[in-house]
């Protein structure tokens, strides 16, 4: 037979073998259920079931389910052998009380032994050997072997104690015949609680340092081992805190059985890498709840047991203060128990407040481009990844990066009142207990404060750019200017001057060529005027100082005709404006009803000048065919934006609802201009 051959008969007969472990074990655990309820109450044990049921129900499965998926891992094998010994023993203890019950009593002492050593049996694979061994099935170390010899032997000693202890006197017995037991040595009577306050200390000393293994391996372990160790470690620890308090609290046995069952399931959970990410959001929510029940309840009964005191026969006040005062601390105890948990799982950088405060410290020392330096460094220590970048959406994109990033970060949009601004790229995660839950709270705490800066930067950026279209156009309006003034007005009025001198030569002799040359003068003048006029309208329209803003407006409505009807309406005193809002919203609404006569075949057309308190606002509305599908950004519509930005305004095209166009400007002005009656 090949080797192949070979191996998949061994796996066909390893998967058998668990599998028919996964049947017998819940069956001897629910058969000695039914013989427990089956006894004679005088006979029935307290607590027929115990963490051992629980082992004996779940832990074979789950070994199962991982032997069919790695046959060869040493913890399936463990959990299948221990659940295992977990239901013989548990029916070797029910089968004693049933065959003692009946009258043999020499029989049930033979029967005890065997409940004894499965008892020790499923101690020693599931107590012991599987959190060493867990999540990856290796010890931490070779020096852990110490504590697996530790824990054997101290469950091994409460075995034979429990096999040799001698008989106990019908006084001290709980069931109304003693068990014999065959084995017994008299001698340790004197020493028999001795040797079992002994041995159960040890073995709770085992259990506590197999637990331990688990937080140093955390300790060590990069980020997805952590998150492996986090949920057997969670189950662990909390099996044995209810084991223990079970000593002394008998209730909380029940809580014992349910962490026994949860093991299984997290080392499963652990071993096959499923959804470990929310292992710290188990952890922080299991803490904060309880320590939310713990001190509500110790102050609803302190307050409520108080108020009974101090107001005698009132029980209803003193439910009432309990209540009150449980409430009023409800909230800050929440906030103080995620801080404390948040502190523990991540460290320094455990607190997404802290975090905020830190980033707002750094935004307010400096300007925008620094701030956001800040930003991706601050994200970066909370996040504990290997990179954090920002991308700021720009006609220029602005791109700050900590650390790598890497080759696939995941991106998360950074959106500020509704307009994306931006993306946030993160990187994998870095050296750190568990990056992975925490990442959410830290994301939706300082996103917000993200898009605000990349909306800054962006604000910078366009403040930027509109200072240098500003100055470019000064320049480009001072260079025409000069050459108007030099190639049109300053040769005109030399050839004038040069005329004058001709005419005054021949003003003697030929009186008539010196009125010819005159009279050329004459028309040169006019050109002129006619020239000074152009460059004074296209510094500032004459009408706004002849007229006003509002009649200039009505005075520019009809140079359109003939074409769409234009009407124009005001809303408040225009008079009082600043020069350069008036020349703005002038030179808007000229162009808008050019674009509007060229391109709009408008029928309609309505400029609505507005005075609002502290804004002026414009609007342009038509009723033709609107904009197109994919509309290029021209030099008019560009030109409105840039006069409107000029002021720190904003202007926006958009389509109208009915149909048409719509040109929207908002200008700003100073907080002591008040608008005036409404005119029309």
């Amino acid at each position: 037979m090949s080797t192949a051959a070979n191996g998949t008969a061994r796996r066909r007969a390893a998967r058998g073998v668990a599998l028919a472990v996964a049947v017998i074990s819940p069956v001897l655990a629910v058969l000695s259920v039914l013989v427990f309820a089956a006894l004679p109450e005088a006979w029935r044990p307290k607590d027929s079931i115990d963490p051992q049921t629980a082992a004996a129900l779940t832990f074979p499965a789950v070994g199962a389910f991982l032997v069919f998926h790695r046959p060869r891992l040493n913890m399936a094998w463990l959990m299948s052998a221990g659940g295992l010994a977990a239901g013989l023993s548990v029916f070797a203890q029910a089968l004693t009380l049933h065959v003692a019950a009946a009258g043999h009593l020499d029989a049930a002492g033979y029967l005890r032994w065997a409940s004894h050593v499965t008892w020790a049996a499923c101690g020693i694979a599931l107590t012991v050997f599987l959190p060493l061994y867990s999540p990856d099935g290796r010890l931490p170390s070779p020096r852990w072997r110490l504590v697996l010899a530790l824990g054997t032997a101290a469950l091994t000693a409460e075995m034979t104690r429990a096999i040799v202890r001698p008989t106990p006197p019908p006084a001290d017995y709980p069931y109304p015949a003693v068990i014999p037991n065959p084995l017994q040595i008299g001698a340790l009577a004197p020493y028999n609680l001795s040797l079992q306050a002994a041995n159960w200390t040890l073995i709770y000393t085992s259990l506590a340092l197999a637990a331990l293994s688990l937080t140093l391996r955390m300790r060590r372990a990069d980020p997805v081992l952590r998150r492996q160790i986090g949920w057997p470690l969670l189950a662990f620890a909390g099996y044995i805190v209810f084991l223990v308090a079970g000593i002394f609290a008998p209730a909380l046995h029940w809580f014992a059985f349910a962490w026994a069952a949860l093991i299984p399931v997290a080392i499963a959970f652990s071993v096959m890498r499923y959804r470990l990410y929310g292992i710290d959001t188990v952890i922080s929510r299991t803490f904060v709840a309880a320590g939310l029940v713990a001190v509500v309840s110790a102050v609803y009964f302190g307050v409520g047991a108080l108020s009974s005191l101090l107001v005698s026969g009132y029980g209803q006040v003193a439910g009432l203060a309990a209540a009150l005062f449980t409430g009023a601390f409800f909230q800050p105890l929440r906030r103080a128990l995620q801080r404390t948990v948040d502190r523990l799982l991540y460290g320094s950088v455990g607190d997404p407040a802290v975090l905020a405060e830190r980033l707002t410290q750094a935004v307010r020392r400096g300007d925008p481009a620094k701030a956001l330096t800040s930003v991706v460094g601050v994200l970066r220590d909370g996040l504990a990844v290997e990179g954090v970048a920002v991308e700021v959406a720009d006609g220029e994109p602005r791109y700050v990066e900590s650390g790598r990033v890497g080759p696939d970060p995941r991106e998360v949009p950074l959106v500020w009142h509704g307009e994306p601004v931006g993306r946030l790229l993160v990187g994998p995660p870095g050296p750190r207990r568990f990056p992975a839950a925490h990442n959410e709270r830290v994301l939706a705490t300082l996103s917000p404060y993200a898009a605000d800066v990349a909306h800054a930067v962006r604000m910078a950026a366009d403040l930027q750019r509109s200072r240098e279209r500003i100055l470019s156009a000064r320049e480009e309006e001072r260079r025409r200017l000069r050459r108007d003034l030099h190639d049109g007005l300053g040769q005109t009025l030399t050839a004038m001057a040069m005329t004058i001198t001709m005419a005054r030569m021949r003003m003697k002799n030929s009186p008539q060529a010196a009125d010819a040359l005159l009279k050329e003068l004459h028309e040169g003048m006019s050109a002129v005027t006619d020239d000074i006029r152009e460059l004074v309208y296209g510094l500032r329209p004459p009408a706004l100082d002849d007229l006003g803003l509002a009649k200039a407006v009505r005075e520019l409505a009809d140079q359109y005709s003939p074409g769409p009807c234009i009407v124009v309406e005001v809303e408040g005193d225009l008079s009082d404006l600043p020069a350069a809002a008036e020349v703005a919203v002038y030179r808007i609404v000229q162009e808008a009803l050019t674009n509007v006569q060229r391109h709009a075949r408008a029928d309609r057309v309505t400029v609505v000048l507005r005075r609002e308190p502290g804004t002026l606002r414009v609007l342009v509305v038509d009723d033709g065919q609107g904009l197109p599908e994919r509309p290029s950004a021209g030099v008019g519509l560009s030109s409105m934006r840039e006069r409107a930005a000029e002021l720190g305004g904003i202007c926006v095209i958009t389509g109208a609802p009915g149909g048409g166009t719509r040109v929207e400007v908002m200008l700003p002005l100073a907080p002591h201009d008040k608008p005036g009656p409404a005119t029309s």
